[in-house]
């Protein structure tokens, strides 16, 4: 997708086969769309009330206007004028790119930026912009034996219209969004892709091509013999019971510039990738299960974050790890009542073996300790409680550290993929407790997100720590079953946020 922009003065001479203008309720016309009216004798106006109102999302298709040189005019409803903020604004363009890949157009203007007056605003914009379009246009293929024409997506240029002397900072916003954007469709095709292709072995794979594509990157990937010398037994007794060889990839990106600069401690960013999850032998009920391919979006966000960084040729530094293995029922597999010693000495009952997310990351929290970290989160498909406190809206964030979590819901705010703190205390832990072992792999059936988190919080002691539980957020089931590339968003305003000195 090539992204442009184009000074927002006279918009009907712009050529182009999509044009897009904003109308706000009660029919409203925004300057750019009373420029197209004017041009075209009033044929704008013409449409407006009941035909079209003007309420968000709302679009209507106007062709072959008189003296305007776009093929077609697209009224973009934007809601309420007083309530127009950077969400509503997303949603409109999502709209707009929607539609014309919809009318499979192979190039598209919008003068939806030009509605911002605020200058400070207009990059994030841009940037929501960007991404919007790669949203709109993202169409899973790789496992189609023929490829649908209807499914066609012709969209290749996108153009944004705004000021002379904003052009640098809408050009920058464009950059990043087509970057986060790219980052999100590849975690969203990972994430699609089955179980039967989507191996550990397959996302180590897919690590080390990213390394060849950008020399910022450089990976390494553990196999079993490496993992086992580490003592991750609480890693390895999840893997055990799969045909499958359990992975553990560790991605360090460094941007240019970065190693002549004072050395600080990077970012951790740690994904569960359980490629499959069966539940193990405590099996888990045959309707959607399916859907357990998703059970590796941690790591699909993980990757995808830093493809996004790579695209970008952010100057920071930040190490990513993935433990990633199936959890299949076999002979070898994990038993309830099992006792698995963890790469930090701690033991662990397993009282459940579909609690098994929380077995692989404990032992990648501890590795994560030799890189002194500046921060740690995790991300993970951890719980179905998070879905049923949280359900598909707000991605579940827990820490102890009041300052990293008022980080990640201020870029989560920003990045329009909204998070919402849960408690991780100390008196939750009770619900842990084992008369055979340090610690219960589970905490009984309240509070079943939290005592997750806390299980994790044991192994997290030596830096700041926050969770994502991303089981909500991670995939649409239904009839709209896909990926949504979160919290992809999220990660990269984090990174760039801190790299910038704003979260201080």
């Amino acid at each position: 997708m090539e992204f442009s922009t184009r000074l927002d003065t006279s918009l009907h001479q712009t050529k182009t086969e999509a044009l897009a203008v904003g109308v706000f309720e009660a029919s409203k016309l925004t300057l750019e769309a009373q420029n197209i009216d004017r041009a075209s004798d009033g044929q704008l106006t013409k449409v407006l009330g009941e035909e079209f109102t003007g309420s968000a999302g709302q679009t209507l298709v106007l062709r072959e206007l008189p003296g305007v040189h776009a093929r077609r005019v697209v009224l973009v409803g934007l809601g309420k004028e007083d309530e127009f903020d950077d969400k509503a604004f997303y949603k409109a363009e999502l709209a707009f790119a929607k539609l014309c890949a919809q009318m499979k157009v192979k190039d598209a203007c919008s003068a939806l930026l030009s509605i911002c007056e605020d200058a400070n605003k207009l990059e994030d914009r841009a940037r929501l912009s960007a991404q919007a379009v790669h949203d709109a246009t993202y169409r899973y293929t790789e496992t189609f034996g023929k490829p649908d024409p209807k499914k066609d997506v012709l969209l290749k240029k996108f153009t944004v219209t705004c000021a002379r002397s904003n052009q640098a900072n809408v050009k920058a916003g464009l950059a990043q969004g087509d970057a986060i954007g790219q980052g999100m469709n590849f975690t969203k095709t990972l994430g699609n892709l089955p179980g039967n292709i989507c191996t550990p072995t397959y996302l180590a794979n897919q690590a080390k091509d990213l390394a060849k594509a950008f020399k910022s990157l450089k990976v390494t990937v553990l196999d079993q013999k490496q993992i086992e010398a580490l003592g991750m037994g609480s890693f390895l007794s999840v893997a055990r019971g799969s045909e499958e060889p359990p992975k553990f990839i560790v991605l360090h990106y460094r941007g240019k510039g970065e190693s002549s600069r004072k050395k600080t401690a990077p970012v951790v960013l740690v994904g569960k990738g359980i490629t499959f999850d069966t539940g193990g032998i405590s099996l888990k009920p045959a309707a959607t299960m399916d859907e357990m391919k998703y059970d590796m979006c941690g790591a699909a966000s993980v990757l995808g974050t830093i493809k996004a960084l790579c695209e970008m040729a952010w100057e920071g530094e930040m190490v990513g790890l993935i433990p990633t293995c199936e959890n299949m029922p076999s002979g070898r597999a994990n038993k309830p009542g099992d006792i698995v010693t963890s790469m930090s000495g701690q033991t662990i009952e397993v009282l459940n073996t579909d609690a098994e997310g929380r077995l692989i990351l404990c032992d990648a929290l501890t590795y994560a300790e030799k890189f002194k970290p500046d921060a740690v989160i995790d991300i993970a498909t951890l719980t179905g409680a998070c879905v049923v406190a949280l359900g598909s809206v707000n991605t579940g964030l827990f820490s102890p550290n009041d300052a990293l979590a008022d980080e990640l819901l201020a870029a989560s705010r920003k990045a329009l993929d909204p998070a919402w703190r849960m408690p991780v205390e100390d008196d939750y832990q009770e619900q842990l407790k084992s008369n055979f072992a340090d610690i219960a792999n589970i905490g009984g059936p309240k509070a079943g997100a939290v005592t997750a988190a806390c299980f994790l919080a044991r192994f997290t002691k030596a830096y700041d720590w926050a969770h994502l539980d991303i089981a909500g957020t991670a995939w649409n089931g239904g009839q709209n079953k896909g990926a949504t590339g979160r919290p992809v968003p999220l990660l990269v305003q984090f990174l760039l946020a801190r790299a910038a000195g704003q979260n201080d």
